[in-house]
């Protein structure tokens, strides 16, 4: 990934936090069968490694499991906010007229090693933690033990894991930081009331806002 390095974001903390918040990762392989891509919700376990694991389970008729068996590394692809920002957000437009439209992102690619996993206690662990992961915040959690056992068995069958012990973590949040002050200001204005992403956006700009040398 091209990371200029006032977009770079490289504290372990902050990463794993985007991967939070955004579990659903795009999962990519390039094995014998040629490029592989599938959205995937991830856990992560900050403390099984020394950047973390990422752990899964996949449909086991999924033919991207014969890819992750197969090969010596994957790429697991975060995207966390983002949106087009347009010219006319910049009080320096008016200035000079000139700026060009860009879009901003935040994004973290995640490398590791995979390893599929076909161990029924495993996978059980696996879909009890994810689901509480994700019902935690509502008033009345569903929770896996709310199905009968012999369904959930059926199911499992049906699945297999995944484990990636995370080797490298690439962090970019291209927020604006090499515009000028003022037109962050003006970014940060444009976007509010636009939708939760730009209302996000608007938040990162604020955070990450100070002036910085132009960049391409």
């Amino acid at each position: 990934m091209y990371q200029p390095l006032h977009f770079r974001e490289e504290r372990l903390d902050v990463l794993h936090a985007l991967i939070r918040s955004h579990p659903l990762g795009l999962l990519i392989t390039a094995g014998p069968g040629g490029l592989q891509a599938n959205h995937v919700p991830l856990l992560l376990d900050a403390n099984s490694s020394e950047r973390g694991t990422l752990r899964a389970h996949l449909a086991r008729a999924n033919p991207q499991v014969q890819e992750l068996a197969a090969v010596s590394e994957c790429l697991v692809v975060f995207q966390g906010p983002q949106h087009y920002i347009s010219p006319s957000l910049y009080p320096t437009k008016h200035e000079t007229g000139k700026v060009v439209p860009t879009w901003n992102y935040i994004t973290v690619q995640a490398y590791g090693a995979p390893r599929v996993v076909d161990d029924a206690g495993w996978l059980r662990q696996q879909i009890g933690d994810l689901t509480r992961h994700q019902e935690g915040p509502r008033a009345a959690p569903w929770q896996v033990e709310d199905a009968p056992d012999s369904f959930i068995a059926a199911q499992i069958k049906g699945i297999i894991g995944l484990e990636i012990p995370l080797a490298r973590l690439d962090g970019k949040w291209k927020v604006s930081q090499n515009r000028p002050a003022i037109d962050q200001v003006g970014v940060a204005s444009g976007l509010r009331g636009l939708g939760a992403d730009a209302n996000a956006m608007a938040d990162e700009v604020v955070a990450r806002g100070k002036p910085t040398r132009a960049t391409n």
